[in-house]
């Protein structure tokens, strides 16, 4: 498909740049295509009232680290500063990144990481295209994580970077209460809008609550550069499902309950496992799933998401989901309600574009 189609116009003013709070009082607006009521303005915390006792939703255990690094190239007495965005931890002491500017390092260029008393330097093993690299680290192990704790820094979404700066209070917003395993360089943002109360409504409803791990690589800001949907190549994240979780998630389908996936973090993780045509299986290691419209969804039922940028493979997603056109609508009736967009914004609820009137109802 052309990427020109999953293009829109969003007002600079309705990109947040603070979440919500508290974070379960965002807005979510629910998408049933072929419905009667095709678009609903609800809220976070009406989410236990549109789903079903024995129904699942399933989070991302993700925690963010301080990815972004800033350093210094030194070769032939000529310093260079060097912006590093790690992305992928590849073995204890090397990670995959994107440098800029790119032009400014060769394979075999040592980088200087400071911070106060810590000093971290990395070398240049491969250069690769786009500006990725991989950096072998002169630290192992958890060593070299303390490192990158103290010279790092909170990886801010582009879009709110450009904005305003990071500060103390970004370490907490941008961290999901179900963060617990260290990799991630993007929030799984969805999660962000849960509490401890929503859960305790949501478990009082008797839904079911799950756990899967996709760590979010830096890719998921990248915009399309491709003119065709084809010609786009997705950066592989690291993600696992245990088999104790697989087997409950295949138990919510087979009575006929709904897998509802937080966030498109989830949902492709999910569906990674569900490939082989067996419903969810165990699942360890590396994906690259690219979901845009045509794919047939065999992991979930729903999807509890934010709003996305346009021309990007979250919107593609969300399209395939719930058809292009719908999207559009959606997209549009969040913007002229002054909806709150991207990472920090409100919430969306959505259905298959096949689910048609058969979508769950507000109080059922």
């Amino acid at each position: 498909m052309r990427v020109d189609d999953f293009d829109f116009e969003l007002p600079n003013e309705r990109i947040a740049l603070r979440p919500a709070r508290p974070r379960d009082s965002a807005r979510m607006l629910v998408v049933r295509p072929g419905s009667a009521q095709e678009l609903s303005d609800l809220g976070v915390r009406d989410l236990p009232g549109l789903l079903h006792p024995g129904d699942a939703l399933v989070f991302n255990d993700t925690r963010v680290i301080p990815a972004q690094l800033e350093g210094h190239r030194f070769r032939d007495g000529v310093s260079a500063k060097i912006g590093t965005t790690l992305h992928m931890r590849t073995g204890p002491d090397r990670w995959k990144a994107f440098v800029r500017p790119a032009k400014k390092l060769q394979q075999g260029d040592e980088i200087v990481y400071s911070s106060q008393d810590v000093t971290l330097t990395a070398r240049v093993a491969e250069k690769g295209d786009g500006g990725e690299v991989l950096l072998a680290f002169d630290q192992t192990g958890p060593a070299l994580d303390e490192a990158i704790a103290a010279v790092g820094h909170v990886p801010l979404p582009p879009y709110i970077a450009q904005k305003r700066g990071e500060d103390e209070q970004d370490k907490q917003d941008y961290q999901t209460m179900f963060a617990e395993k260290d990799g991630a360089v993007a929030a799984p943002t969805a999660g962000l809008h849960f509490t401890p109360e929503l859960l305790r409504a949501l478990e009082e409803r008797g839904i079911e609550q799950h756990r899967v791990t996709l760590h979010v690589g830096a890719g998921t800001f990248l915009p399309v550069k491709a003119d065709d949907t084809d010609d786009h190549k997705m950066h592989a994240e690291w993600g696992e499902i245990s088999r104790e979780t697989a087997d409950a998630l295949r138990a919510v389908k087979a009575r006929g309950n709904k897998v509802v996936s937080v966030g498109t973090t989830s949902l492709r993780i999910l569906e990674s496992a569900a490939q082989g045509g067996q419903g969810i299986q165990p699942f360890r290691g590396e994906t690259a799933i690219f979901i845009t419209p045509g794919y047939r969804f065999q992991a979930i039922d729903a999807l509890m998401t934010n709003f996305h940028l346009p021309r990007s493979t979250l919107f593609m997603l969300v399209s395939a989901l719930s058809d292009l056109d719908v999207m559009r609508r959606a997209y549009q009736h969040a913007i002229d309600g002054e909806y709150r967009f991207y990472s920090y914004g409100d919430a969306s609820l959505l259905f298959p574009a096949t689910a048609g009137d058969q979508g769950l109802t507000h109080g059922g």
